[in-house]
């Protein structure tokens, strides 16, 4: 049968029949790790799809689902799916505006949440939600009032029936049906929602996890929000090869878990491996004498082997014996930082600088790049073992067609590309084709071997006042390499140059200062510290020589905390918000511009 012609809960009845694992899912208690096997898990999703049919839910119902990483997240979608209803999973840290608009938009009968939080943010909304009828909690706070059904109690006698009957509906699911509607986290505007079928889902998660050779002796760790559909397809694949699961409920916890699961294989956002960058580089600089001298002489190493390690190119004998020495005292000690057994790291959800992903494969860790949206489920273009080509985001997956219309635009037509946009036909419209052909909203090219890189959002493009065109990613995953700038953000649409909003590193910044004989202790004191200021100017200027003119960051700001989704300045995908972000700092950008005739990077207070 055809990749296009499985529903995703047949793939997973099949992955279930197949490999039988016995630690499907992997989860964190109070008392450590434990473990689901593939045979429970069916027992649980056929008596949570049982539960939900006796609640009225067949085929075409949505059903939201708000909850962390977890096991009852993938069981609830299976038993969802099963049905042939369409899951709706919205992001469990979403604000109660977006949570209410997502819920209502959608028309959910019934939504399905982990946590008590969540629990709380569901009751407090279910007022301005008239469609929804019931709500499922896994053990919800005793004291929270109303029509509450508990998940615990809807699978506690499911049994072998319950399989048999889960198995009959599975089989009437046809894969062309709606799968999903996955609302845009969006960087502006009214969230959309995206609906995509289950052979959108099957075709990536099957594709992907086929060409990185997944097996199930592989463990895979789950640390990007599932309600996006990066982490969600990623899983998909995961489940489908009978590679174990194991999740991440909070971002905060994923170096502990690193360490305590040891996993194969795992994706993340470009700021996943910029934070683990910055994190190396201060360790090494934080050990003493004779160590942090092997960890630069190791990091010199690394530079020398790039071309070998990165590119398959030829390097000398003597590189090779060096890098094998550093091996041994450093970078292996870098692999076990990220438990030791890593063997495939997938990086996506927005451009990860070239030089980021050199380092990593200089000492040991494999970052393969892809590229896609929400709207084309979402992998459009990959790099895997098989292709792979450091620097681009990969070619198009099988059966997908990529082409750069005149404008630098990427265009994409295939069994990922969506169905539409829920209730939006004029938005539908405006980025799909009668003939397939789906508008990202992206610029890039196709090199000569027909790999794809990626320049920068069409939305996102800076033009000065001279006419220039600025494509502020670039500039900002170039700065965010240095060991003392933890983010940035470009600005200058419509001025006379460009500037940037710079976080440090503090940690970093507060231990070279140290060496220098100086005492920061607050990211306030180094806003409005010279010595820092030097500092960062002098990183700007190394790391934008190799630019134009035009694209040189003229002046910067120095900031005293870090983008982040609490403040609503980034996406749950970490992706900057730069019209609120600029908005939060206007002050602040208009005092870079107070002055024009700058020739070098000036800090701003």
């Amino acid at each position: 049968m055809a990749t296009e012609d499985l529903s995703i809960p047949k793939s997973f009845l099949d992955a279930v029949d197949r490999f039988a694992n016995p630690r499907a899912q992997i989860y964190r208690t109070a008392s450590g790790w434990e473990s689901i096997s593939a045979a429970e898990m069916l027992r649980r999703v056929a008596g949570f799809a049982r539960a939900l049919a006796e609640l009225g839910i067949g085929s075409g119902d949505r059903v939201g689902v708000l909850a962390p990483n977890c096991p009852e997240w993938h069981i609830a979608d299976f038993a969802i799916q099963g049905l042939g209803a369409v899951t709706v999973p919205v992001y469990f840290r979403e604000s109660s505006e977006r949570l209410t608009y997502i819920l209502k938009d959608s028309g959910a009968r019934i939504v399905f949440t982990s946590g008590e939080d969540q629990a709380r943010r569901i009751a407090e909304s279910r007022a301005q939600l008239p469609a929804l009828e019931h709500m499922i909690c896994v053990a919800p706070p005793a004291d929270l009032r109303g029509d509450i059904l508990r998940y615990e109690a809807l699978i506690a006698t499911a049994g072998d029936a319950d399989i048999a009957q889960f198995r009959k509906r599975v089989a009437e699911v046809n894969a062309s049906q709606l799968a999903t509607i996955i609302y845009t986290s969006g960087t502006t505007g009214e969230p959309k929602g995206v609906m995509l079928s289950h052979a959108n889902l099957s075709s990536n998660a099957r594709g992907f996890s086929r060409d990185f050779e997944m097996m199930p002796s592989d463990l895979a760790l789950s640390l990007l929000p599932l309600a996006h559909v990066y982490e969600r397809t990623m899983d998909y694949g995961y489940i489908f090869r009978g590679v174990s699961v194991a999740y991440v409920e909070h971002m905060e916890t994923v170096a502990q878990a690193l360490l305590e699961v040891r996993p194969t294989i795992m994706a993340a956002v470009p700021r996943f491996y910029e934070k683990t960058y910055a994190n190396i580089i201060e360790t090494g600089h934080k050990a003493p004498g004779l160590k942090r001298k092997v960890f630069d002489w190791a990091l010199h190493v690394a530079a020398k082997a790039m071309p070998w390690r990165a590119y398959g190119k030829r390097v000398s004998i003597g590189v090779k014996l060096r890098w094998h020495i550093a091996n041994r005292l450093v970078y292996s000690k870098v692999r076990a930082g990220v438990g030791g057994r890593m063997r495939t790291f997938s990086s996506g959800g927005a451009p990860l600088a070239p030089e980021l992903a050199e380092f990593f494969w200089s000492v040991g860790l494999p970052v393969y790049q892809g590229y896609g949206l929400t709207e084309t489920s979402p992998v459009a273009t990959f790099n895997s073992p098989k292709a792979n080509k450091v620097g681009t985001v990969g070619r198009p997956i099988q059966d997908v067609q990529v082409r750069i219309a005149e404008d630098g635009e990427i265009l994409v037509r295939g069994p990922c590309v969506m169905q539409g946009y829920y209730n939006k036909p004029a938005e539908t419209r405006e980025v799909l084709t009668p003939d397939g052909w789906f508008s990202t909203g992206d610029i890039g090219r196709l090199d000569e071997d027909g790999y794809l890189i990626i320049t920068d959002r069409k939305k996102e493009l800076l033009k000065t006042a001279g006419g220039k065109f600025v494509a502020p990613a670039p500039i900002e995953n170039m700065l965010k390499t240095s060991p003392y700038i933890s983010n940035a953000m470009v600005v200058g649409d419509g001025r006379k140059f460009v500037s940037v909003l710079i976080v440090p590193e503090f940690g970093a910044v507060e231990a070279k200062a140290r060496q220098a004989g100086r005492e920061l202790s607050t990211p306030a004191q180094m806003m409005s510290d010279p010595w820092v200021r030097d500092l960062l100017s002098r990183e700007i200027e190394r790391l934008t020589s190799s630019m134009a003119q035009y694209e040189k960051p003229k002046r910067f700001a120095v900031l005293d905390q870090d983008f982040t989704y609490t403040n609503g300045q980034v996406t749950y995908t970490l992706k900057l918000k730069r019209r609120v972000i600029e908005e939060h700092y206007r002050d602040t950008i208009a005092r870079l511009y107070a002055d024009v005739e700058e020739p070098r990077p000036q800090p701003m207070a």
